[in-house]
């Protein structure tokens, strides 16, 4: 029983030891010359206007996490794309109901407010 697991063990170990490997290679092969220059946060010469950790309004987040949850979604529609023909009615009437759920979600989204710019 404990020889079926050997093909995992030196999955695991390959999987450990590649990574590690890379980033010790690459730290003891690159040019290392930092300089005042280098550490700062722009190179092109010009100097930071101000700190780069200011505060964004919530709204921009609420609107990538929107964008984000109705894209990932919609990629839902390429399944039933590819096997329309085999679903049948059925397969038409899940992606209606699946539509009408993103809908009602989008509406609730626009009626609270979360897509005003201003």
């Amino acid at each position: 029983m404990p020889s079926g697991y050997i093909p995992i063990f030196i999955f695991l170990i390959i999987a450990i030891l590649f990574p590690t490997v890379t980033i010790i290679a690459a730290k003891l092969i690159r040019p290392s010359a930092p300089s005042v220059t280098k550490l700062e946060a722009y190179e092109c010469g010009i100097k930071a206007a101000s700190d780069s950790r200011g505060r964004y309004t919530v709204r921009f987040y609420i609107i990538a996490i929107l964008f984000v949850i109705f894209d990932v979604e919609t990629i839902f529609l390429f399944p039933w794309a590819v096997k329309y023909r085999s679903l049948g009615w059925f397969g038409v009437a899940e992606v209606m109901v699946f539509l009408a759920i993103l809908i009602v979600g989008y509406i609730w989204a626009y009626k609270k407010g979360a897509l005003e710019w201003v």
